[in-house]
C-alpha cells in the first residue's frame, strides 16, 4: 500500500497535494476509490481510501486513526564521520530502513571528505530527501532527521552522560551485547570515515561516559560498519 507522510488534520477529509500528489496520480496512476496509507508527524497512522482526483490535489477520506506501530522503542542517533564519495547517500538510506531515528554527519581526523559549508548544505538538502524516500518506502513511523554537517569536537561535546555513548573503534572494545540492554531510551553510535578514528578520538568518547566497542574480528568499510551496529542493536534491543 502506498504510504506518505503529511501534517496532522482534524476530521475525515484530507487534500494531498504538491509532490505527493502528483506521485499519486502520475507516477502511480492510484485511482478514486484505492487505498493508501497516510502517518503525520506525531506519528499518527491513517488509513484512507481516494475520494476525488483533482487539479488541486488528491482528496482522500480517512476511515481509521491510530498510533503508527512501525517505530523502533530505543531512539538510536548515528553520528557518522563523512565517507568518499556518494557513500552516505547509502547510508543514509540504509540507516533509516533500520530504524535510525537521527544521523548527525561529522568531519573527523581522518576524514577525505571535507566539503565547505555551501556545499555541505547542498549535501543535507539532498540526504533528508533520501531520509523520507527511505522512510515512505520502508513505511516508518517518523522521517529521521539529518543534521547540519559538523565537527568530531561539537558532536562529542552534544552527548548527553545519561545516554549509552558507543564508539565503534576499528582498534577493539567491548561487544555490544556486553553494553548495549533493553533498558535503554536513547543510544549514540560514532562511526568512523574510511581511516577510522584517531585514539584521541575514543579518549573523548569515553571521557564522556561513552565505550569503545567492536564489530568482530573483521575489518568492515566505512559504508557497511554503520548498518551492522543498527542491526545488532535493533536486535539485541528487541526490534529486529
Amino acid at each position: 500500500m502506498a504510504w506518505f507522510f503529511t501534517e496532522p488534520f482534524e476530521g475525515q477529509y484530507h487534500l494531498i497535494t504538491g509532490e505527493n500528489a502528483v506521485h499519486i496520480e502520475k507516477s502511480l496512476r492510484m485511482k478514486i476509490g484505492e487505498a493508501l496509507t497516510l502517518v503525520d508527524s506525531e506519528g499518527m497512522q491513517y488509513s484512507c481510501v481516494i475520494e476525488n482526483i483533482s487539479g488541486d490535489g488528491v482528496e482522500v477520506k480517512a476511515e481509521k486513526k491510530f498510533r503508527c506501530e512501525n517505530e523502533p522503542d530505543v531512539y538510536i542517533t548515528l553520528y557518522q564521520a563523512l565517507p568518499k564519495g556518494d557513500k552516505m547517500d547509502f547510508i543514509i538510506q540504509k540507516a533509516v530502513e533500520l530504524g535510525v531515528s537521527s544521523i548527525v554527519p561529522f568531519v573527523s581526523a581522518r576524514c577525505i571528505s571535507r566539503p565547505d559549508e555551501k556545499s555541505a548544505a547542498k549535501k543535507v538538502q539532498r540526504w533528508n530527501k533520501i531520509a523520507l524516500q527511505a522512510a515512505q518506502q520502508s513505511r516508518r513511523g517518523i522521517i529521521p532527521k539529518v543534521m547540519p554537517v559538523t565537527t568530531f569536537s561539537e558532536a562529542a561535546a552534544s552527548l548527553n552522560e545519561n545516554d549509552c555513548n558507543i564508539i565503534f573503534y576499528e582498534c577493539g572494545g567491548e561487544r555490544a551485547g556486553n553494553i548495549i540492554n533493553r533498558q535503554f531510551d536513547r543510544i549514540n553510535i560514532f562511526i568512523g570515515s574510511e581511516g577510522g578514528f584517531e585514539k584521541s578520538e575514543t579518549d573523548k568518547i569515553i571521557s564522556k561516559g561513552g565505550t569503545a566497542a567492536t564489530l568482530g574480528k573483521r575489518v568492515l568499510r566505512a559504508e557497511t560498519a554503520p548498518l551492522a551496529a543498527l542491526a545488532i542493536i535493533m536486535y539485541i534491543t528487541g526490534n529486529a
